[in-house]
C-alpha cells in the first residue's frame, strides 16, 4: 500500500520544555505569524481549486462549445489528458522539485520549498484540471508549507530552521481545512500523518489549529464575498437517509465489505509503484502513454454505460455527492465496471502524475458502498458510509483521519454509522498492513531533525 506519510522535519526531536515555550512572548508572536500564513495559504488555496475548477469546466465543456460540437464529443478526452501529460512531464523532469511528491509513495506532509512549488503548481492544476483521476490534497499542503516558508523568509532571513518548520506546518493546517471546509480533518489528518509525540503535539497543534480554524473561516466567508459557489471547490457532507443506529445484520456486511474493500487497493497501488519505474526514468513517453490509456478507458466506459467519461476521469470529488444521490439509476454491472476501469486508471496516474490519493478513493469506496446496499438488510446510508471509511484507510494507512472523514461525509444521516465506520476502518487498515510489502526508508529518515518550537 502507501508508503510512510512523511513527517514535518524536526517534529519529534528533543529541546526546551515545550510549556515553558509557549509562556513565552516569543510564541504570540508565532501565533501572529501562524494567522497571518492561515489567512495567505487559504487565499492560495482557493486561487490554487478555483484554477482547477475553471480549467475543467473550459476544457470540457466551454471549448468544444466554442468549437461548434452541440455536446463534448466521446474522443475529447484524449486530446486533452495528452497535452496535460506533457505539461505534467515537463514540470516533474525540468524543474525543481519534480512536480512534487509521487502520490504512489503514500500522503508526504513534509514542507515544500518555495522554489519547488512553480513544479508542483503546475503538475497539479496540468493533471488534475484536465482530467487525471488524483486530488488536490497533496498540491494544498505543498502549497500551504510553501506559502509559511515564504512568510517566514520575509520576515526574518536567519530564521531557525525549527521556527520555519513551524509557521510551515500552520501553512499545511490552513490550506487543508480550506479544502475539507473543517480545521478539525486538517488537524488530525496532519498530525497523524506527521506521527507527533506527546512532548511535541501541542507546540505545534496551538498555532497548526489557530491557521486551520482561519482556513476554514475564509471558506466559508469566501462564497459571500465572492459570489462563488463553494461546493465546486470544497468537499461537503452527502445527502444520505436518516440512520438512527446499527443492526446486527450491519455489522454482519460491515467485515467483508470494509474487507474487500482493503483487498482492492492492494493491486492498484502495487500497480502504481510499478509505472513508477518507468515514469521516473522516462516521463516523455511514459506519461502522455498513461493518459492515452485513461482517455482510452473512460472512453469504453462511458460507450458501454451511457453514464459519461467524466465518472472514470478526474478526482471523484465533484461527482461523489451526485453518484450516491442516483444510485438507483446504477446498475449492479455499472457500478463492477466503474470500479475496475476507475481503479485501473487510479492505478496508473498514482504512479505517473501529480496529486493526492484521498478523493479517488472516497469515489470508489462509496461505489463498492452502493454495490454492498443491494445485499439483504444493508441500508444504502451505513454501506457508503463503511466502504469510503475503508478505503481511506487503506489508502493512507491513517485510521483516525479515515473515521473522522467518513464521519463528517455522513454527517447529515446522524452518528448512527460511527460504530460501523469504526469497525471497517480497523479491519481495512488490519488487513493492508498484514499484506503489504514492506515499506522503503524515506530517505529524509535519519537526517538531523531540530526542535519546532520557537527560541
Amino acid at each position: 500500500m502507501a508508503a510512510s506519510q512523511t513527517p514535518p522535519a524536526g517534529v519529534n526531536s528533543g529541546g526546551p520544555d515545550p510549556a515553558e515555550l509557549m509562556r513565552s512572548r516569543a510564541f504570540i508572536l508565532v501565533l501572529a505569524v501562524a494567522s497571518v500564513v492561515g489567512v495567505l495559504a487559504s487565499l492560495a488555496a482557493w486561487a490554487f481549486l478555483e484554477a482547477i475548477h475553471q480549467i475543467q469546466v473550459g476544457a470540457y465543456e466551454s471549448l468544444p462549445d466554442a468549437l461548434g460540437f452541440d455536446s463534448t464529443p466521446d474522443w475529447w478526452s484524449l486530446p486533452v489528458l495528452l497535452f496535460a501529460s506533457v505539461l505534467v512531464a515537463y514540470a516533474v523532469a525540468r524543474m525543481p522539485g519534480g512536480g512534487g511528491h509521487i502520490p504512489a509513495k503514500g500522503l508526504n506532509a513534509s514542507p515544500t520549498d518555495p522554489t519547488e512549488l512553480p513544479g508542483v503548481v503546475l503538475a497539479a492544476v496540468a493533471g488534475i484540471g484536465l482530467g487525471i483521476v488524483l486530488g488536490p490534497e497533496a498540491p494544498l499542503i505543498a502549497i500551504g508549507g510553501a506559502v509559511g516558508i515564504w512568510v517566514v523568509r520575509r520576515l526574518a532571513r536567519e530564521a531557525p530552521e525549527a521556527l520555519t518548520t513551524l509557521i510551515a506546518s500552520s501553512g499545511l493546517f490552513s490550506a487543508i481545512s480550506f479544502l475539507f471546509g473543517s480545521p478539525l480533518v486538517a488537524a488530525v489528518l496532519l498530525i497523524e500523518a506527521a506521527g507527533l509525540d506527546k512532548r511535541r503535539l501541542t507546540v505545534v497543534l496551538i498555532p497548526g489549529l489557530l491557521a486551520a480554524g482561519i482556513g476554514s473561516l475564509v471558506a466559508t466567508g469566501m462564497g459571500s464575498w465572492t459570489g462563488v459557489d463553494m461546493k465546486d471547490l470544497t468537499i461537503s457532507p452527502l445527502q444520505l437517509e436518516h440512520f438512527p443506529r446499527p443492526t446486527i445484520v450491519d455489522f454482519v456486511w460491515t467485515v467483508p465489505l470494509a474487507a474487500l474493500v482493503a483487498l482492492g487497493t492492494l493491486p492498484i497501488f502495487a500497480i502504481g509503484r510499478r509505472v513508477v519505474e518507468f515514469a521516473e526514468a522516462r516521463p516523455f513517453a511514459v506519461l502522455p502513454a498513461v493518459a492515452a490509456v485513461i482517455s482510452v478507458l473512460a472512453i469504453v466506459f462511458d460507450l458501454i454505460t451511457g453514464k459519461g467519461a467524466e465518472q472514470v476521469l478526474f478526482s471523484g470529488e465533484t461527482a461523489l455527492s451526485p453518484l450516491v444521490s442516483n444510485e438507483a439509476a446504477w446498475s449492479l454491472g455499472a457500478l463492477a465496471l466503474l470500479l475496475v476501469v476507475k481503479g485501473l486508471a487510479y492505478a496508473l496516474a498514482l504512479g505517473s502524475f501529480r496529486g493526492g490519493p484521498v478523493f479517488p478513493a472516497l469515489f470508489l469506496g462509496a461505489a463498492a458502498g452502493i454495490m454492498a446496499s443491494h445485499l439483504p438488510g444493508f441500508d444504502l446510508t451505513p454501506a457508503v458510509a463503511v466502504g469510503m471509511g475503508a478505503a481511506v484507510a487503506a489508502v493512507l494507512r491513517l485510521p483516525l483521519t479515515a473515521v473522522l472523514l467518513a464521519v463528517i461525509l455522513t454527517a447529515s444521516a446522524g452518528l448512527g454509522t460511527s460504530a460501523l465506520i469504526i469497525v471497517g476502518v480497523v479491519i481495512s487498515f488490519l488487513i493492508v498492513n498484514a499484506l503489504s510489502p514492506p515499506e522503503e526508508a524515506d530517505p529524509q529518515e535519519g537526517e538531523p531533525q531540530q526542535d519546532p518550537a520557537p527560541g
